[in-house]
């Protein structure tokens, strides 16, 4: 088959979870389809250079819009003078769909991937245009569900009535919105059982195809780490850190589980993996036994050194590329329940899940004085991720809906 991929920023290198997903689809189907790819550039324009080789092997084309720059000033006239969510302004480009129109006018397709709500509106528009292809929206998240959820957060602390007045019309408008993708998709991919539910609540007609967010289990599994000299016990959250609920979460376990942990063990540290650290965040750099490392050429290093993974989210949706990573490496785990929603895992056998302050410290504890029962957690971990989560595993699944779309 033919396959047009539509992605919000170049999936190559794969640094954070939407490129992660995107590449190991393209990546693991390029062995079978003729991939072609359009896609949005995130760097400077001094900073662009001849394509990664591992992207120029796996497409048969690749072209690409510069991201769409919107200031403040931008967001909040859009939020004024239109109904849309802000999700659907954030890569709004003239430029990018033309090529869009462009490819579909001067190409045959058998199928087009969507990926992500900021993509939404090319899919919607195009379907008004004549096209031979069949349209696949791939929703890695559920969003209405992430906005209510922050919706609900924030209306409880008056501090923060005017995000959660923000919120509230966000999760508005993208109901309206996301049920409008929903039903000009031709078939809607999603990450996880909950994630369909919610779609599914919106709009009935559809039936979502759930394709698990994935990873090469071997490229973690196989990660040959110099042995470290020794040190303190080390707790290990990795993630985007200007993600408001990465920030969130990290903040939550600082304030309230990790002075309870450091008195139960006093020399442990706590490092927090991942790029553009927020500036809520530089209060946690007074904490000599705090490390926030920003954006690193290789997330599996600092995994490995964690004693225990944790996974403190209080919000969000989907599944968590963070935890399958940490589970391939055969980390003992930590999680609040949406940290590992969408994972059927039980509590005890492949992580702990904890969601009060104090069940959260405990665990950690209890995992810190316990190597015998880390490493148990972990080897449960391993075999539970490579069971379900290998992209060998998942890419299948994945060709079997082009084929029913494409059958008829």
């Amino acid at each position: 088959m033919r396959l047009l991929f539509l992605t919000p920023q170049l999936p190559y290198p794969p640094q954070q979870g939407t490129a992660l997903r995107n590449w190991g689809l393209i990546s693991h189907l390029a062995a079978r389809h003729e991939i072609w790819l359009l896609s949005f550039d995130e760097r400077r324009e001094d900073a662009r250079g001849e394509l990664p080789a591992p992207l120029r092997q796996a497409c048969q084309r690749v072209v690409i819009a510069p991201a769409p720059a919107r200031a403040l000033g931008d967001r909040l006239r859009a939020l004024a003078a239109s109904t849309l969510p802000d999700m659907a302004w954030r890569l709004w480009s003239p430029t990018f769909e033309r090529m869009l129109h462009a490819h579909l006018c001067g190409h045959r397709f058998d199928v087009v991937q969507f990926e992500g709500i900021e993509l939404a509106r090319y899919m919607i528009g195009a379907a008004r245009r004549p096209h031979s292809a069949r349209f696949v929206f791939d929703a890695h998240n559920a969003e209405y569900v992430l906005q209510k959820r922050t919706f609900q957060a924030d209306v409880r602390r008056l501090k923060r009535w005017h995000g959660a007045g923000y919120s509230f019309v966000q999760w508005q408008r993208l109901r309206a919105f996301e049920r409008r993708t929903l039903r000009v998709a031709d078939a809607v991919l999603c990450v996880s059982p909950e994630d369909a539910t919610a779609l599914q609540r919106l709009e009935p007609s559809i039936r979502p195809a759930v394709i698990y967010n994935g990873i090469d289990v071997a490229h973690y599994a196989n990660f040959d780490c110099p042995a470290p000299a020794p040190r303190a016990p080390t707790l290990v959250f990795t993630g985007k850190m200007d993600f408001r609920p990465n920030v969130d979460g990290v903040l939550w376990f600082a304030q309230r589980v990790w002075p309870m942990v450091k008195q139960a063990h006093p020399g442990v540290r706590l490092c927090i993996v991942g790029q553009k650290p927020s500036p809520r965040l530089d209060p946690l750099r007074a904490d000599p036994d705090i490390a926030l490392t920003g954006q690193v050429d290789d997330v599996r290093f600092y995994i490995a050194q964690a004693d225990v993974y944790i996974a403190p989210l209080l919000a969000g949706g989907g599944t968590r590329f963070k935890l399958l990573e940490a589970m391939a490496m055969r980390r003992a785990i930590v999680s609040t329940s949406l940290g590992c929603e969408g994972f059927p895992v039980t509590s005890g056998r492949e992580m702990i899940v904890a969601d009060r302050p104090e069940e959260f410290a405990g665990a950690l504890t209890e995992l810190l004085r316990s190597p015998s029962r880390r490493v148990a957690l972990g080897e449960s971990a391993y075999r539970f991720v490579s069971a379900t989560y290998d992209w060998r595993a998942i890419v299948p699944r994945l060709e079997q809906v082009y084929e029913r779309l494409t059958a008829h």
